[in-house]
């Protein structure tokens, strides 16, 4: 899930439609609700944004700062127009990354996979036992082979794959994939897409990967390789 802050409510909406064209969920805030939220707001759902736009703000070198203490996720500042003092103050605020609008959705999406792969020094992929999972949009590889996966099971297994190791909740994977304020979404719908991944990948490995127990969520399970 991405955020998006701005103080004009026809930017955020229409950011947010075009990444859900893109099945990116994302939350819109104008920047006196975002600064209250990211204060105030649990930590499973800052845990599940993957990054923070930045667009026109009043006192827009402060966010930066308010994120930092809740969240590592990348922080991406949005300029109208070409300004290096502006650029400048951004950086030094904390920012990782100044772009220009007009920018296509998909070239900041791909930023903020280069920024997320530089902070956690990960690849464009990972490889968990017999599975090779891409952070690209890709299918994964299960056994030398393409698994073809629906966007959400996609979505849920990469989840799971960035956070192996870690035990997350239904409500941190619908977070994540559906996003936060999405109110026309049952939060059950998770448990039927993970139904689905695990079978598949319970068909193509012979065994399922995915650990669950009762009202504590799924964990994909220690497997090396």
């Amino acid at each position: 899930m991405l955020v998006i802050v701005d103080e004009r409510e026809i930017v955020t909406a229409g950011y947010a439609c075009r990444f859900g064209s893109e099945g990116v969920s994302s939350a819109v805030f104008c920047p006196e609700d975002f600064r209250e939220w990211v204060a105030t707001v649990g930590d499973g759902d800052i845990f599940a944004v993957e990054a923070f736009l930045l667009g026109d703000c009043r006192d827009r070198v402060g966010l930066p700062k308010m994120i930092r203490e809740r969240s590592r996720a990348p922080v991406i500042a949005m300029n109208e127009t070409p300004s290096l003092e502006q650029t400048l103050d951004l950086f030094a605020a904390g920012v990782d990354d100044v772009v220009r609008k007009p920018i296509h959705v998909r070239e900041i999406l791909a930023r903020v996979g280069a920024i997320r792969r530089r902070l956690e020094t990960e690849k464009d992929h990972a490889v968990v036992g017999e599975m090779r999972v891409f952070f690209d949009g890709r299918d994964p590889e299960v056994q030398g082979s393409v698994l073809p996966l629906p966007r959400r099971e996609r979505r849920i297994l990469e989840y799971l794959v960035s956070n192996r190791g870690r035990r997350v909740s239904k409500a941190q994977i619908f977070n994540a994939i559906y996003g936060i304020f999405d109110e026309n979404v049952e939060e059950n719908v998770v448990e039927s897409h993970i139904s689905k991944l695990r079978k598949k990948l319970r068909r193509q490995l012979g065994y399922d990967p995915i650990n669950s127990v009762r009202y504590l969520g799924y964990r994909l399970g220690d497997i090396t390789g």
